[in-house]
């Protein structure tokens, strides 16, 4: 992805509220599907606090993409890849840029705080796979002191496919799930509430166009599938999840629900952003030929980071305690190059609007750990917070938000908004 004019550090909106803006200033310009009074799903994109509904001003956008850009979910103008993300990038940062286009676009404008986000396509199929080398060893440490790492996870992106169905956007209270746990002193299994849910703190992958069935995407085409970022919480339970797991994986412990921030990040926008890959301890594997290639810097500079505020600490006003932050680049073993031409190299097809999941983005220090089961040691040492309550997992009425930043020196720097859950019991 090159880096042109729309990245410009010194350009600046007319929308005075893009200008320092956190998450949207105009080097941003996330899509989006929204609703507000008047407007039914429409695609949007965020500038500073506003939304702008782009239906609204196709004719200020010329006549490309009006079909596609006029449906109620991104799906149909993903298909249509890079070329256009681009041009539509172009386009609305000149008009964004531009005073002499205010008349035209400020009707158009919608405060985010008056908007409801969705989802911003329909998704076909969600794959989670397990990309954080730190999070996979602390996690195998705790079941497999003295083998922690499976021997395929150097050589091959470890995945499995998930529950689309049960993907939310930020926001949806977290209803804590119910299955079968088996205590550790018990002869047998138990039914009922989840006692160790958990988050994951993890980015999302929205795919673009795609590939037939039966033709994998090589290596080096596998940035043109990538049609945004965004951020994704996959809500845990590990007790059930430790008693189903064996021989087929996380069923019942998963698939209740996986929340996701609002805004589809272009690469386009992560264009400034992107780092060297992981670096490869000396002694592992070189990737087999079909994963070794891709972009030259295929690593994503973003930070991102947990908190976590309890009832108590709300009433209290009290501000949300930090968990983790880590840097993306630093935890992913694997890069979503990788990911996405492992996923198709036996022939599945990827389809526009389809989520991946990166994993549990953890760090190789203890305050890069993205997951209460790493950050409590299975929840043997439990951490304090500021109202002295105490959590190993999560509560009734604990509220977790991730969020994210990208920065990179001469740039102004973006944000991928915020993934929020309540969990309401």
């Amino acid at each position: 992805m090159r880096i042109d004019d729309t990245h410009d550090p010194a350009r600046l909106s007319w929308v005075e509220s893009a200008n320092g803006h956190s998450d949207f200033p105009i080097q941003n310009l996330p899509l989006c599907i929204f609703s507000s009074e008047g407007r039914e799903r429409v695609t949007g994109v965020a500038i500073g606090d506003f939304l702008i509904d782009l239906p609204a001003i196709a004719e200020a956008l010329g006549d490309a993409w009006v079909e596609e850009l006029a449906q109620p979910v991104l799906n149909a103008f993903l298909a249509l890849g890079t070329g256009p993300r681009v041009a539509l990038r172009q386009r609305l940062s000149h008009l964004l840029s531009d005073e002499a286009f205010r008349d035209a676009v400020d009707p158009a404008l919608i405060g985010q705080s008056e908007a409801t986000m969705h989802l911003p396509t329909i998704i076909g199929d969600y794959t989670d796979f397990y990309v954080g080398i730190h999070h996979a060893t602390n996690v195998g440490r705790q079941f497999r002191p003295d083998n922690p790492l499976l021997p395929n996870y150097k050589y091959v992106p470890i995945g499995y496919h998930g529950r689309a169905s049960s993907v939310r956007v930020s926001g949806q209270p977290v209803v804590r799930p119910s299955g079968q746990r088996k205590p550790p002193e018990a002869d047998a299994p138990v039914f009922g509430p989840s006692r160790r849910l958990d988050y994951e703190l993890e980015l999302g992958v929205w795919i673009g166009p795609g590939n037939a069935l039966g033709e994998a995407i090589p290596i080096d085409q596998a940035e043109d599938a990538i049609a945004g970022y965004c951020l994704l919480n996959d809500w845990s339970a590990r007790d059930l999840q430790a008693w189903e797991y064996q021989p087929l994986g996380p069923f019942l412990a998963k698939n209740f629900l996986t929340s996701v921030s609002p805004f589809l990040v272009t690469p386009e926008a992560m264009a400034p952003f992107m780092v060297d890959a992981f670096v490869r301890p000396d002694g592992d594997p070189e990737p087999l030929p079909y994963l070794n290639g891709g972009s030259a810097r295929p690593g994503l500079g973003l930070t991102v980071s947990a908190a976590l505020t309890t009832q108590k600490m709300r009433e209290g006003g009290m501000a949300p305690r930090r968990l983790s932050e880590g840097r993306a680049s630093d935890a992913m073993y694997w890069t979503v190059e990788q990911i996405i031409a492992h996923h198709s190299c036996n022939g599945c097809n990827l389809q526009p609007g389809d989520l991946i999941g990166t994993g549990t983005l953890s760090t190789a220090s203890s305050d890069g750990l993205g997951s209460l089961l790493e950050i409590s040691k299975g929840g043997r040492e439990p951490l304090t917070l500021p109202t002295g309550e105490t959590r190993s997992f999560l509560e009734d009425g604990d509220e977790l938000v991730i969020t994210a930043r990208a920065e990179a020196e001469g740039f102004v720097s973006i944000g991928l908004g915020e993934c929020r859950g309540l969990v309401v019991g």
